[in-house]
């Protein structure tokens, strides 16, 4: 049993994962529906529309850190406004974008909202538990990873407008405000709220311990988004390639990207068994081995590529949580929710690069070999906490 855990915390914590699972639909929403606006706008690329999510939540994380929003304000009341704003700027889009500037301006601001929804909820999730805490931030995150996957569910078994089905994701968003507004509070765990400290943010890297599990997970970063972000449109390609249909290629990225729900949730069990750096070097090398072998079964039969890319969709995520479990357990507790943000800031500021990065590539020599260039990322990742764990028994 988790020392200290009863069913108040498990209650919080699933609650909190609904909401969250909820609330993240709006990331992938408009990557999932990015053919017909590529066709109905006469766009060469809808590659614009994801990096501009990117860059909204760099911004907005950027921001939060800076001013240690997180820490001075209460996480739950930051997840509920910054989710409800998310969904209306989603449903803006949906109603009202008939252009890549007004798309773009408008994926930016719901990135910025997304920025108040991610890191607050981990911090949600460490006021709750001490022992048992990869568990529980391995449930959030595979919550958060399956309401990613969940708009090309939505594709399959939703309308053929792609605008309802992106302004569903801002209906599905705001009940997830309602949640948290309504069922989730902070745990024991939970400190007062800090002054403000612009210092912290250069604090958080001035920590051995933290700065590794950081590098750690800049390396798991510059894979995972270029890899949820265009594994389902080389899926489409092959299958298009193989004579398959659209919404075999939408059910599979949602196998593939849901998969990480059952990763992490696995992943955050064994870690707090045997050590969180152990087990993010053993995911980083299995989704570094798929990083290679996924290219060559492009546009052959559906099932190896499928069964390859699932395995990949299960590891590539399964560490994501244990990074941040790292920073909670290392870092200084007054400031938790500022070295969160500060970590996912840079985190997805790398992913630009390597979400820009994977379509010239796949230009250039095909999807047979754009992905191996993402393998460098989780090879670095493994020696950083192949190294925090010499040093911290993690």
């Amino acid at each position: 049993m988790i020392e200290g855990v009863d069913a108040h915390r498990f209650r919080a914590l699933g609650f909190l994962a609904l909401a969250e699972l909820l609330a993240m639909g709006l990331w992938f929403g408009v990557s999932a529906v990015a053919p017909q606006i590529v066709a109905e706008w006469g766009l060469r690329s809808a590659a614009p529309l994801t990096l501009a999510v990117q860059a909204g939540f760099v911004a907005g994380t950027l921001l939060s850190a800076i001013s240690n929003l997180p820490d001075i304000v209460r996480a739950r009341h930051l997840f509920v406004v910054s989710a409800l704003l998310g969904a209306g700027a989603n449903a803006a889009f949906a109603l009202f974008a008939h252009s890549l500037s007004t798309a773009v301006a408008l994926r930016f601001l719901t990135g910025v909202c997304l920025a108040g929804v991610y890191p607050p909820g981990m911090k949600i999730v460490a006021t709750w538990f001490r022992a048992g805490r990869g568990f529980a931030l391995g449930v959030l995150i595979g919550a958060l990873t399956l309401g990613k996957a969940s708009p090309y569910l939505v594709n399959v078994l939703g309308s053929s407008n792609w605008r309802f089905n992106v302004a569903l994701a801002s209906l599905l968003a705001a009940a997830g405000a309602a949640i948290v507004a309504l069922f989730v509070g902070e745990g024991p765990f939970a400190l007062p709220n800090q002054r403000f400290d612009i210092t912290q943010i250069v604090k958080v890297f001035a920590n051995r311990g933290v700065r590794l599990a950081n590098f750690g997970y800049f390396g798991h970063m510059w894979e995972l988004y270029a890899m949820w972000t265009w594994v389902p449109v080389m899926l489409r390609a092959s299958m298009a390639k193989s004579g398959h249909t659209t919404s075999l290629a939408d059910a599979g990225a949602f196998a593939v990207i849901g998969a990480g729900a059952i990763g992490c949730v696995i992943a955050g069990i064994v870690a707090d068994r045997i050590g969180r750096a152990v087990v993010a070097s053993a995911a980083m090398a299995v989704s570094g081995a798929c990083c290679l072998l996924i290219g060559p079964l492009f546009g052959g039969s559906p099932w190896p590529l499928l069964i390859v890319a699932t395995i990949w969709g299960a590891s590539v995520v399964a560490d994501s949580a244990q990074f941040s479990a790292c920073v909670t357990e290392l870092g200084d507790p007054r400031y938790l929710g500022t070295a969160l943000t500060m970590q996912t800031c840079i985190g997805f500021l790398i992913t630009t690069v390597s979400i820009a990065l994977v379509p010239r590539l796949a230009a250039g020599i095909g999807w047979q070999w754009a992905f191996v260039s993402l393998a460098p990322g989780p090879i670095l990742g493994i020696i950083a906490m192949m190294r925090l764990g010499r040093t911290d028994g993690r």
